[in-house]
């Protein structure tokens, strides 16, 4: 078993993405169940990558998992429980009210605020409704990413707020009386999720500064929010085997050096390690060798990467232009943000004026950036309290300047809703993308489902504006039309060569599309085929990596190589050799 010792009914993984936690969830409900368990599986992340894991198709609706007797597992799907809740609020008042009433609810009900509601509607069902888990031994969720599942496991007591000092109102979640339907349900997940012997919260990160960070950031907010039952999973734990391999004792020397560095809360919880292993373990089999400690007999092998370009020749392309956006985009944890300071930072070396941003809530730039910020780079972040205090103050003194008291009041409640923070933060996203017309800024973004939450959230935006101010600022007016010029917006789609990363990486790349947004490259970042390793796990996973390669490159118009460094790429010094590094044959 990955986890000794007792095992709460509930278990919550998470952590920053791209630590494992869908590998981790996955391998400890497959071990439970193996081991006579019942278990239900449940992922909430948005960018849910549940069925390439266990290797079977998942659905909204919890299923048995094909040759895991005891497992089953379901995959929330936002905009499915989106729909279905919209539904559920107005439908009752279809043939009741006037039509214009309804369609004032239907489009009170299309932020990207009822996408999170919805999702938590489900989540909070399996944990405050008896019945709906009823035969089960433990249910497991694959929770989103470290800012989303800290946003959500707060719902309950936000919502519960909003509700006791809005009553007989309308929020951007439609008529209050169809979320005090709720609230008994709520109030028990939120009990289930403060009760030690119920609920156990599992940390999943990598041997790296941002994962541990990001561990100890989760640790220490949800412990302060009553989940005080913790454990921590150490994933991708290395051990050289070939002694002569410089590759292999930078990496595992690297990672012990951030293990070593872990804050004290973090590193008095009881740890599991989990090896690093030749193979991503995908599928069943994959998953029972990871749970049960094997690993895949591997031999080197002469490994020669991919003749593509580097991160110097992507910056040779983009610099002509001398102004505009280049984003960085892609799954949590595939070095986005690292990647976006390297290229800003070289970007600024060579003359021009830079700004660095980005809309992430984990907000790692200075960590990358090493403490420096060299002449000609700004650095910037979206700050969604400030923004959101920044918005409501303006609406404020803009539209309910002449308001009587009780409209001004009916303005208040409606700006209480946390979908003003999602409005907020659109409009100063769409403030950092119109300093492009003046020089170069590279944004650093959200894991996917936040940055496309940010990108979908255009129209709800618009009616906003005009249903408080009438007025629809520029920059808003121009966004879309702005990310959509590959004259203007330069969209980098950042993956790792691993089945998984690529697989979101294309479904991104398609939600883009739809979207009217052309990708000017893909970046495959930390590539160990690169990188010339010659110890047995890397030369495996080496090997691995060039069909994966080599199949993007053929299908993709541009693709970049970026090697697996083995010097920590941090601050200005390490960010201009991630830029420079030569691939390495062997």
């Amino acid at each position: 078993m990955l986890l000794a010792g007792d095992l709460a009914p509930v278990m919550l993984f998470t952590g920053k993405g791209g630590q494992g936690k869908t590998t981790l969830a996955c391998a400890t409900a497959l071990a439970l169940a193996d081991r006579g368990r019942r278990v239900l599986l449940v992922s909430t992340d948005p960018a849910s990558n549940l069925s390439q894991v266990l290797g079977t198709e998942v659905g909204p609706e919890p299923a048995p998992v094909p040759g895991a007797p005891g497992l089953q597992a379901c995959d929330i799907d936002p905009d499915l429980a989106a729909r279905a809740y919209r539904e559920r609020v107005v439908g009752p008042y279809r043939g009741v009210l006037p039509e214009p009433a309804v369609r004032s609810i239907e489009e009170q009900l299309s932020g990207a605020c009822t996408l999170e509601v919805a999702a938590f509607d489900e989540f909070a069902r399996l944990l405050g409704d008896p019945g709906a888990t009823a035969g089960l031994d433990h249910i497991i969720f694959d929770t989103a990413p470290t800012g989303h599942t800290l946003r959500l496991l707060a719902l309950p007591a936000a919502w519960s707020g909003y509700l006791e000092t809005s009553p007989g109102g309308a929020s951007c979640l439609g008529p209050l009386a169809g979320l005090e339907r709720q609230q008994a349900t709520y109030r028990a997940a939120l009990d289930a999720l403060r009760d030690p012997a119920r609920t156990l919260l599992v940390l999943v990160t990598r041997p790296d500064p941002a994962g541990v960070t990001e561990a100890e950031r989760a640790r220490a907010e949800l412990a302060a929010a009553g989940l005080g039952n913790q454990r921590l999973m150490v994933n991708g734990v290395f051990v050289p085997e070939d002694p002569d391999d410089p590759l292999a004792r930078a990496m595992a020397a690297r990672g012990a050096e951030a293990l070593r560095g872990m804050p004290a809360g973090l590193a008095a919880l009881p740890v599991a390690p989990v090896p690093l292993v030749a193979e991503a373990p995908v599928g069943l089999a994959g998953l029972r060798a990871l749970s049960g400690g094997a690993v895949a007999d591997t031999a080197p092998a002469a490994v020669r990467a991919p003749d593509l370009p580097g991160l110097a020749d992507l910056v040779d392309r983009l610099e002509p232009a001398g102004r505009g956006v280049i984003m960085t985009m892609g799954k949590g944890g595939v070095g986005k943000t690292t990647l976006a300071a390297a290229i800003a930072l070289e970007l600024a070396r060579r003359g021009h004026p830079v700004t660095l941003s980005t809309t992430d809530p984990a907000a790692h730039l200075a960590l990358a950036l090493g403490g420096e910020v060299p002449e000609g780079l700004t650095l910037g972040r979206i700050d969604p309290a400030a923004e959101t205090a920044a918005y409501t103050a303006e609406v404020l003194a803009e539209a309910g300047a002449g308001l009587d008291p009780a409209g001004r009041a009916l303005l208040e409640e409606d700006l209480r809703s946390p979908c003003t923070e999602e409005v907020a933060v659109f409009r100063a996203f769409a403030r950092t993308v119109a300093g492009g017309a003046e020089g170069f800024v590279v944004l650093d973004t959200a894991p996917t489902g936040h940055t496309l939450l940010l990108l979908d959230a255009t129209q709800a935006y618009h009616r906003d504006v005009e249903r408080t101010t009438r007025e629809l600022p520029e920059p808003v007016r121009m966004l879309l039309p702005r990310l959509r010029d590959p004259a203007f917006t330069r969209v980098l789609i950042v993956t790792l060569p691993e089945p998984t990363p690529i697989q979101e990486a294309t479904q991104l790349a398609g939600d883009l599309e739809r979207a009217g947004i052309a990708p000017a490259a893909w970046v495959v970042n930390q590539a160990l085929c690169a990188s010339g390793p010659t110890d047995p796990v890397l030369a495996a996973r080496a090997g691995a990596e060039v069909p994966r390669i080599a199949g993007l490159a053929a299908r993709e118009p541009e693709v970049v190589v970026v090697p697996w460094a083995p010097a920590p790429p941090v601050g200005a010094d390490g960010l201009a050799a991630l830029v420079h590094q030569a691939a390495s044959m062997s």
